[in-house]
């Protein structure tokens, strides 16, 4: 365990499914490699990790309904797109001699534990990561909000969502030249000019049990790292004052 003083010591780090895959892949060993890295790293510091991965780069349930599948029928779909992403990760991190559990909330004890509360924190507070797979098992919820969820019935300290971009704009960066970066955004702002951060519930969630969202970039190396010893990294979402950097 590290000594290096930590403004979060347990952190629930959400992924998209698409990080996973680069170069027309829709699962890289390179880039689980290196997400394997960040995170070892920060175990490293006595911080206890556990994850969230979505399942977009093989299935996305909303967009399958737009097309006609059933909603609940396509959700389902997602969420078993998400536990193969968490077994690619489980193999990823455990290559790096991290010991990784992953729970899933749709049975299947073949390849998964149960999610159970009490044995997820065990896990964690033993020095294990634990991957939450299959969102929170219902349709009509994102990974955002199982994010959410699970990070506080963990009594997490804070959501890391991971982006391609290095923290929350007023409008798209890729796009738009004079997009300004917020330093931090208030729950409320967050939902009303539609920033994007997470879906509205897990916003909703987060603001109800105070429970800060880190958006920042995992595109440079020690992102994760930054952020859980309290460098001005990413876009905090809060309860503070909306501020640009």
């Amino acid at each position: 365990m590290g000594d290096a003083p930590l403004k979060y010591r347990r952190i629930l780090l959400k992924l998209s499914g698409e990080a996973l895959g680069n170069e027309g892949k829709s699962i890289s060993p390179t880039v689980l490699g290196r997400i394997a890295g960040e995170v070892k790293g920060v175990l490293e510091l006595g911080v206890e990790v556990a994850l969230v991965i979505g399942g977009g780069n093989i299935f996305r349930g909303v967009q399958a309904s737009t097309e006609g599948m059933d909603r609940a029928n396509a959700d389902y779909m997602g969420m078993l797109a998400t536990v193969i992403n968490a077994l690619a990760l489980q193999e990823a991190l455990e290559k790096t001699g991290i010991h990784t559990r992953v729970q899933s909330a749709i049975k299947m004890e073949q390849v998964a534990e149960p999610y159970i509360r009490r044995r997820a924190v065990r896990h964690l507070e033993k020095g294990r990561v634990v991957i939450f797979a299959a969102g929170t098992g219902n349709p009509y919820f994102t990974t955002d909000t199982a994010a959410a969820l699970r990070a506080m019935e963990i009594n997490a300290g804070v959501i890391m969502k991971a982006t391609k971009v290095d923290g929350v704009y007023d409008k798209d960066p890729m796009k738009h030249k004079d997009a300004r970066a917020y330093r931090q955004v208030n729950y409320l702002d967050g939902l009303n000019k539609g920033l994007k951060v997470m879906d509205a519930t897990a916003i909703s969630l987060c603001m109800d049990n105070d429970l800060p969202i880190v958006v920042f970039s995992m595109e440079a190396s020690g992102g994760v790292k930054r952020v859980v010893v309290g460098e001005d990294y990413g876009t905090l979402v809060s309860r503070g004052e909306t501020t640009f950097r």
